[in-house]
């Protein structure tokens, strides 16, 4: 068979379809190529390895091509000066053509580096002057792409750059066919004498430019998704913060106020322990904290309350040493403590005990336990729900912004269990992953939850480690 033979043209224009399906999935795969190619506003060095990623396979392809004879498919260079030169601009469509045209150069098919500078300076200027969105949501199914364009402009008669960017890829297609028509020692290209083949070859082109647009896209807005979700994570877990802060400043002042007449003096430490207080929750404060700081941060509140209550409040601590690194959700004990004293043994005369214990468990994760010995409560089963758990009935704001915030950045990776007995008091117990902050250790979460998780729980390990 001839090279224009219309049965092989045929056999290569499916082959081509295929082989760019393939190319540029396996590209899709590469986290590093997907980092570049999603990129807003790559370096020199960042676009280089993205030209480079792209063009070694295809350089090679069309390597094989001018050693394997009737292996035609293999050179997909003028579809991938396009890409590049819409995609990433036409200095960088450029350098990939200049690269593609080498083998071909070796083979003596001269004219392939001046085409390819050519072709990559015309899709560049395209793709300065169209809309990213044009471009990125083209079609390969040219078919319908007319059709829709067909029945748009006898509503209202537009330009569609859509359309303009199919036309463009297609005849440029048919003026480098007919350039390896005449030239065809100096130049390879696909081309037939038949009209109807001919016609096939120009509009297989817009369809190669198209596949790895379409699989290239469905990342792109795959990873808008993931933005917006984990947007949306940071957005509610900032609300459940600005819940808990003015909730607890609210029950200090309170608290403050019944001292205020009869012992002025012990009312002023508390402000100024509360103006400590204060100056941490002003703070720019990351959503995940070392436990060493929640903590510190709880003495304060602490020490507000024993101040208080006096002689009737009694605070214990069983922390094991290896939870103080760990890094757990900010303002998370204070709420519970708050719970205890306010619920468990402010009604009682005789005041009592909290007890405030870590560990970590036998199956790797971290328990957190805040008990004390009040008037404890009724365990109300709500129906159908279980007497522990993250379903597990709460009282109070603070109770129920914990359990929320624990739901939200752990889901089924944690539990919160309340067990109480009238008259013997209550004990809340947090379970949660103990994740390390450099590891990919949040899969479990999936998708932008998990990445907007990791993201903090990084932050809160940087901000351990700085001076």
């Amino acid at each position: 068979m001839t090279q224009t033979d219309p049965k092989l043209i045929l056999i290569t224009l499916l082959v081509e379809l295929g082989v760019a399906a393939a190319v540029s999935s396996s590209l899709a795969r590469s986290n590093t190529f997907k980092n570049l190619l999603l990129t807003p506003r790559r370096t020199v060095r960042q676009t280089a390895w993205l030209v480079a990623m792209v063009c070694v396979p295809l350089t090679l392809g069309v390597w094989v091509r001018t050693i394997v004879p009737n292996f035609l498919a293999a050179d997909l260079s003028f579809e991938t000066t396009i890409l590049l030169g819409i995609l990433v601009g036409p200095l960088a469509g450029m350098a990939g053509g200049t690269a593609l045209a080498l083998p071909a150069v070796l083979h003596h098919e001269y004219l392939a580096l001046p085409v390819n500078l050519i072709v990559a300076a015309i899709a560049g200027a395209f793709g300065r002057f169209a809309d990213p969105e044009d471009v990125w949501s083209f079609s390969p199914m040219i078919d319908l792409s007319i059709y829709h364009w067909v029945t748009r402009n006898l509503r209202r008669p537009h330009l569609d750059r859509q359309i303009l960017l199919l036309l463009l890829v297609a005849s440029m297609q048919f003026g480098t066919s007919m350039l390896a028509q005449f030239y065809p020692r100096h130049f390879f290209e696909l081309n037939s004498s038949v009209w109807w083949v001919e016609l096939l070859i120009c509009a297989t082109a817009p369809i190669v430019v198209g596949i790895p647009l379409k699989i290239w896209n469905a990342i792109r807005v795959e990873r808008k998704l993931e933005e917006q979700g984990r947007l949306l994570l940071e957005a509610r877990l900032d609300a459940l913060q600005r819940q808990i802060n003015p909730h607890f400043l609210f029950n200090t002042l309170n608290s403050i106020t019944s001292l205020v007449r009869s012992r002025p003096e012990l009312a002023r430490e508390m402000i100024v322990k509360l103006a400590n207080i204060l100056r941490v929750l002003l703070k720019d404060r990351e959503a995940f904290v070392p436990f060493s700081e929640e903590l510190a941060f709880t003495d304060d509140y602490l020490d507000i309350e024993v101040v208080r209550f006096g002689e009737k409040l009694k605070v214990v601590k069983e922390i094991a040493e290896e939870t103080l690194h760990i890094v757990v959700p900010g303002m998370l004990l204070q709420p519970l403590i708050e719970n205890s004293i306010k619920h468990g043994l402010e009604p009682r005369i005789s005041g009592g005990t909290v007890t405030l214990r870590s560990r970590i468990t036998a199956e790797g994760r971290l328990m957190v336990e805040v008990e004390d010995d009040g008037v404890g409560m009724a365990m109300e089963r709500e129906e159908g729900a279980p007497v522990s758990g993250l379903a597990q009935p709460g009282t109070g704001i603070g109770m129920r912004n914990v359990r929320e915030r624990m739901a939200v950045l752990y889901g089924a990776l944690a539990a919160v269990e309340i067990n109480s007995r009238p008259g013997r008091g209550t004990k809340v117990t947090l379970l949660m992953p103990i994740l390390d902050a450099e590891a990919e250790a949040w899969g479990p979460i999936g998708g932008a939850a998990g990445q907007a998780i990791g993201d903090m729980v990084r932050g809160a390990a940087r901000a351990m480690t700085q001076p």
